[in-house]
């Protein structure tokens, strides 16, 4: 009786193995408590059932799993409760969201059934090829794929297993030795071929370890491979991929409500001390924390993992002054996936989300609704201001992506930068001082035009105010703070968010703000303000020029030839030609007509390079690539007529340029003879161009999430491209469109696709 139970225990016990080594990268002991009901549960069916016929085994046990994976899941949902919404999606999404969890893993009905589920089905069949079959060697293969597979999703995300891994291989022996051949009445020729048996595994498994040893040896050290890099996790869409972009948005129209925010109980804190700013009288919400530049657009960057109610406490340097806050958000009116919440969020109930922990930022992988309706609870770091002046910022692989600019960053800003931090050793004063340098000499505007790539920002700098520069929405304050900020030095970021009131109430478009922070050692994150404080600015030129470039020589200043040249002797004269030789009129004509071979061999070979051109950009490439090419090709076209795009317009802004070119001039002018003649009949107007809509849309796509550029868009917008080339060029004269054809000139435009904003 008691070697026949040392098999079940066995098996039961090598599952339950697997339930410890998967239940090192969960939050608590209730996925473990989970795959040890199921290991025994599953163990004892089998064992119970040995008598009854196998078919009726399956039915008897998946009945019975039924029931205990209610009971998980039950379990799991702790005060959420457990509906058929739940169980429906937890069964369908049980493996991609074990594999996107953020890690420790909160046990959810998500995240344990898959556990549960395959601990039971190896149980089961385990002991029907051990117990029943009496193959134990056999039945212990199905724990032992299960122990290996809670292995490899463990990853390098646990310490090490070993362990486990030893007291696995013993049940193993112990439940093979239970079954060995002993007994003095056992016939000789059994002995014999049990020991022969024995001796032929012992050389099999000699010449494995021979073969595999070295092999494995080097493995035991190496870092396991974490299965979460093959999985997708869930991503912001192109709306939140730069929400920056929506700060002009929200300003026209800021009674739009979006959110409305309830503060909740705070709990005692111990008393603050004094502050060199006054306290804000609105509490902000974090929306989105952007921390990639690459002169173009501001990105998320973020990897978010799949979380459940309690979030990983954010990292706080020693000494920091830390209060904790709870807040009930209601959707009203946000689009997106970014859930706006106090920073740090710790605890979230009421919404499935999914967190970045490298920025302490949200989404919900399904999407905002109205009516969404969830809690935090955030622990807000307070820095310590007395040790600001003295401290230095970090540096390191770490921090590159927060002090990477992009590529060709005008001069005029890099000169303002090396201006601003001329005098100033210390990280923190360089800080203030672009802060008070931004405050002081520009204007916040509420209908700004978006944009804060390059040719935005240097506009927003350095632009006259007649014409729209030196003004801003928070948009451009916070990214030119950022950059000017990265260009000395200083590692910094873009926060988007809301001003929400303390005592609570709605949330509006109005309410929309962005900031920049900078991170200092011992202290974190750091806000900063650039906005104006009062409507007095003083313009830029009081104390900044920039420096201007420096226009090419004009025909008009190169200097007139002196009296010596043009008093100079004329050339001696050409002596005639012998009378053998060609004559002068052959001579011309060759010339000539060599020339005019050169000239339409050079027209024809512009035209095959244009044309070859205009193909690759069209067709190469991957979509974003093609997208890319046809905005070259239309702003090439706009060129070719005469009314390049202005490098400050957005896209949007370039295609309404584009749509109201002048017409064509006409032939005007007095009849050659003075005598009354009817007045001709008055030429048709030309047809309206093409629209370029599918252009605008691709290139704001490409612009803010190439990835997700498709081949359709490409295509159409490559054709409005070709359509709108073509009525362009017929609405020239005869010669105009001869010229248009041969013009080598945009083969030598060769401008990079980030080097002016489209979007």
């Amino acid at each position: 009786m008691l070697r026949r139970a040392v098999v079940p225990v066995a098996l039961a016990g090598m599952l339950m193995l697997a339930g410890a080594a998967l239940g090192g990268i969960y939050a608590d002991s209730l996925l473990f408590r989970l795959v040890a009901g199921a290991a025994i549960g599953s163990v004892a069916v089998g064992v119970a059932a040995r008598r009854l016929p196998s078919w009726t085994v399956a039915p008897i046990s998946a009945a019975l799993l039924g029931g205990y994976a209610a009971l998980a899941l039950y379990l799991a949902a702790g005060d959420g409760g457990l509906t058929l919404t739940v169980a429906r999606d937890a069964l369908a999404n049980g493996i991609p969201r074990l594999l996107t969890a953020m890690i420790p893993i909160e046990p959810t009905p998500d995240t344990v059934i898959i556990a549960v589920g395959a601990v039971w089905v190896a149980g089961l069949a385990a002991t029907e090829i051990a117990v029943r079959g009496g193959r134990v060697l056999l039945g212990c293969l199905p724990p032992a794929l299960v122990y290996a597979g809670a292995l490899y999703v463990v990853g390098p995300n646990a310490s090490a297993a070993t362990i486990w891994t030893l007291t696995f291989a013993g049940l193993v022996v112990a439940a093979l030795a239970s079954t060995s051949v002993t007994g003095a009445t056992t016939h000789a020729a059994v002995r014999a071929r049990a020991l022969g048996g024995a001796a032929a595994g012992l050389a099999v498994v000699l010449g494995l370890i021979a073969a595999t040893g070295p092999w494995v040896a080097g493995r035991v050290t190496a870092t396991p491979v974490d299965p979460r890099r093959y999985v997708q996790p869930p991503r912001v869409d192109s709306l939140d991929e730069s929400p920056l972009n929506r700060i002009s948005g929200w300003a026209l129209d800021p009674a739009q409500r979006l959110l409305e925010f309830r503060p909740g109980l705070v709990p005692a804190a111990a008393p603050s001390a004094p502050s060199k700013k006054p306290e804000q009288p609105d509490v902000r919400l974090r929306l989105a924390v952007l921390s990639d530049y690459d002169g173009v657009t501001w990105r998320v960057g973020g990897i978010y993992r799949n979380a459940g109610r309690v979030l990983p406490p954010p990292t706080t340097p020693a000494g920091a002054q830390v209060s904790e806050s709870q807040q009930q958000i209601t959707i009203t009116g946000l689009t997106g996936r970014l859930l706006p919440a106090v920073p740090t969020p710790t605890r979230i109930t009421g919404a499935r989300v999914a967190y970045d922990a490298a920025t302490g930022t949200l989404i919900r992988p399904e999407g905002l609704s109205d009516g969404l309706r969830y809690t935090a609870i955030s622990r807000t770091q307070t820095p310590d201001l007395d040790l600001l002046p003295i401290a230095e910022v970090p540096s390191g692989d770490a921090w590159v992506r927060y002090l990477k600019v992009g590529q060709n960053t005008p001069k005029q800003i890099e000169g303002l930068a090396e201006h601003l931090a001329e005098g100033y050793s210390a990280a923190y004063d360089r800080a203030v001082v672009i802060e008070q340098f931004l405050a002081e000499h520009y204007r916040h505007v509420a209908d700004a035009p978006s944009g804060h790539a390059y040719p935005n920002l240097a506009h927003f700098l350095f632009g006259r105010r007649d014409l729209g520069g030196q003004k801003g929405t928070s948009e451009q304050f916070a990214a030119a703070y950022a950059l000017l900020a990265r260009l000395t030095g200083l590692p910094s970021r873009v926060v988007v968010g809301f001003t929400a009131p303390a005592a609570g109430g709605p949330v509006t478009a109005g309410d929309a703000l962005a900031w920049p922070e900078v991170y200092f050692d011992g202290v974190g994150w750091v806000a900063f303000d650039p906005m104006p404080k009062s409507d007095t600015v003083r313009p830029v030129e009081e104390d900044y020029t920039p420096p201007k470039p420096t226009p090419p020589p004009s025909p008009s200043d190169t200097p007139a030839p002196t009296t010596e040249e043009s008093s100079a002797p004329p050339s001696a004269v050409v002596a005639a030609p012998t009378a053998g030789g060609p004559s002068t009129v052959l001579v011309a004509s060759g010339a000539s007509g060599g020339v005019v071979v050169v000239l339409v061999g050079a027209a024809l070979a512009v035209v095959a390079l244009r044309s070859a051109q205009r193909r690759r950009r069209l067709t190469f490439g991957d979509p974003a690539q093609r997208i890319t090419g046809a905005w070259l090709e239309f702003t090439d076209a706009l060129r070719l007529a005469g009314h390049p795009v202005p490098s400050h317009l957005s896209a949007t802004e370039a295609a309404g340029h584009a749509s109201v070119l002048p017409p064509p001039p006409r032939r005007t002018g007095l009849p050659r003879r003075a005598v009354p003649v009817t007045p001709p009949a008055p030429a048709p107007e030309p047809a309206p161009l093409p629209p370029l809509d599918a252009l605008v849309d691709a290139i704001n796509t490409a612009g803010f999430a190439p990835e997700a550029a498709d081949t359709g868009q490409a295509d159409r917008a490559g054709e409005q491209v070709v359509a709108y080339s073509t009525a362009l060029r017929e609405r020239r004269n005869w010669w105009q469109r001869m010229l248009w054809t041969v013009r080598p000139g945009p083969l030598r435009w060769n401008r990079s696709p980030g080097g002016r904003s489209p979007g």
